[in-house]
């Protein structure tokens, strides 16, 4: 598979001719980020500008089966579980969806908008040992971005014990701090990531940093 990135939670995983979007930046968000390709599936965790552009997901006859709240799904093969969390953004409150599933044999987490470390039993259950965590690390944890803070993203990504761990949302100072939280100030950083099962082999919570392209 191929990870790609584009800022705030927006990502791209390729495996083979099929693509799956991950809360795609939409064009009322002021965050100045625009990408724009087709997908097989989008997953939107929060009902907020930054994260639910699904037209920047359909491309000629491509449009993409969407996914936008908790529940069970298979699209193409692949199961996808979302689990119902909190978010808080701007000091407004969002339903979050925390969604996990398999590409290509690597069980993926991605977190979302996430505002409270205490994500619940139905979510420990359903995220279980992961290999990929994507985790959102530039929160302020105060009224203006209720996401989670660095202290409390390095503890959940500890606490759920990854194979690697994905840090989104960041800015640099918030990833600075986060890495030095979690103990990864050398993570490697990448342009986009291409990854097999196997390369997973042997890893803990390993951090590695996708630029914006």
């Amino acid at each position: 598979m191929i990870i790609t990135y584009f800022g705030k939670q927006f990502f791209k995983i390729t495996q083979g001719d099929m693509a799956v979007a991950f809360n795609p930046v939409s064009k009322n968000s002021k965050s100045g980020i625009s990408a724009h390709f087709g997908a097989d599936i989008g997953l939107i965790t929060t009902n907020h500008p930054d994260y639910n552009g699904v037209d920047q997901l359909s491309h000629g006859d491509r449009v993409p089966f969407i996914i936008s709240g908790p529940g069970d799904y298979e699209v193409k093969e692949i199961f996808v579980k979302g689990v119902m969390t909190k978010a808080l953004i701007g000091g407004k409150k969002y339903i979050n969806s925390i969604y996990c599933l398999t590409v290509d044999g690597i069980d993926i987490t991605f977190l979302g908008a996430l505002s409270d470390i205490e994500i619940g039993k139905d979510a420990i259950e359903a995220i279980e040992e992961p290999d990929i965590l994507f985790i959102p690390v530039g929160g302020k944890g105060s009224k203006e971005s209720g996401m989670l803070d660095v202290k409390d993203s390095a503890k959940l990504a500890s606490s759920l014990e990854p194979k690697m761990i994905i840090p989104m949302d960041y800015d640099e100072a918030s990833l600075k701090a986060f890495l030095k939280e979690i103990g990864e100030e050398k993570a490697e950083v990448v342009d986009k990531l291409t990854l097999k099962r196997k390369d997973l082999e042997g890893k803990e919570s390993e951090v590695v940093v996708l630029k914006p392209i």
